[in-house]
């Protein structure tokens, strides 16, 4: 009796607790439902070639328009990420050291099927491999330069632990655009992040690519509604600029599930505006703000693309 008191009363704890509820969207915030022809042309040939896209393991609100218009972003490596980011919902795990060492020329074989002009390659995070997956992410930059000699190539790679060597073994596959997303601002990166990561480690990654290639351009992504001022955004935007970063993107985070951080604030659209004012008076290339701009976003990769035609004279690609 003494031991079985006790679990009844904590059964009942469990039992009676309800989930606290998520935030009703505000009425800027919408997305449709994917359809059309090209988004299920794109959708039945990943399934084809057993690919896996973070457009639909991030539950990106974009989806159905990137897809339709035959945009794509593939996340290589698997589905199973080492780190466990509290905003994000892919699922966290121990993948067992294992890589697809043919995956990036089925992913090669796959984009030229699919007769795109730009593409948009992540990973989750391996911290289970010795490189940490960085020549995997090199191999896949060049099976496409191979099978898809046209088509331009986006990377946003995870921070390889801070090896620059890493990120340079990336980087000199010159892919068209290296991204890294630093996420958030300073004071909140250990509470969204996975502690493995770095606000610091994270600047050290584009300024490395930068270095790397030069004229390599770069990209990183900032979500908002975490808590954070408008001087911590303002601060985040000028250690970007410092590091060669031309491209920013700025989205509203949208809770995946319970499981993830709750929302703080549903940033008005105004203010989203304001800061696109700022970072391109701060010195960025182009930047892409709005409630539902991810940081593989449609606007920002045709930005993109025009940079590419005109660095093209100065790189033996």
């Amino acid at each position: 009796m003494l031991d079985f008191a006790p679990r009844v009363e904590k059964e009942a704890l469990v039992t009676t607790t309800k989930p606290k509820p998520r935030r009703r969207l505000p009425i800027w915030i919408r997305s449709r439902i994917p359809s059309g022809p090209t988004y299920n042309r794109l959708k039945n040939l990943m399934r084809e070639q057993n690919l896996a896209t973070v457009c639909e393991e991030a539950r990106c609100p974009n989806l159905h328009e990137c897809w339709g218009s035959g945009t794509l972003t593939v996340m290589i490596m698997g589905e199973v990420c080492t780190r466990g980011c509290r905003f994000c919902s892919v699922k966290t795990g121990n993948p067992g050291g294992v890589l697809d060492r043919d995956e990036p020329r089925r992913l090669a074989m796959s984009l030229a099927a699919m007769d795109l002009k730009y593409v948009v390659f992540t990973s989750v995070d391996r911290d289970d491999v010795p490189d940490f997956g960085a020549d995997h992410f090199r191999e896949a930059i060049l099976q496409v330069r191979e099978h898809c000699p046209h088509m331009q190539v986006e990377v946003l790679t995870p921070d390889f632990q801070g090896r620059q060597d890493l990120v340079a073994h990336v980087a000199s596959a010159k892919p068209d655009v290296f991204a890294h997303n630093i996420e958030t601002v300073e004071r909140l990166h250990r509470r969204v992040r996975d502690l493995r990561a770095g606000y610091k480690q994270s600047l050290d990654v584009l300024q490395w690519a930068s270095e790397t290639v030069p004229g390599q351009i770069t990209k990183s992504s900032i979500m908002l509604g975490h808590g954070e001022t408008e001087a911590e955004v303002e601060k985040t935007m000028k250690d970007l600029v410092e590091v060669g970063c031309d491209i920013l993107t700025l989205g509203q985070y949208l809770q995946p599930s319970l499981k993830q951080l709750e929302v703080e604030e549903f940033v008005e659209p105004a203010r989203f505006d304001a800061y696109k004012i700022m970072g391109e008076e701060l010195g960025f290339r182009f930047v892409a703000s709005g409630p539902l701009v991810r940081s593989s976003y449609k606007a920002a990769e045709v930005f993109a693309s025009s940079l590419v035609e005109q660095k093209k004279s100065q790189w033996d690609v």
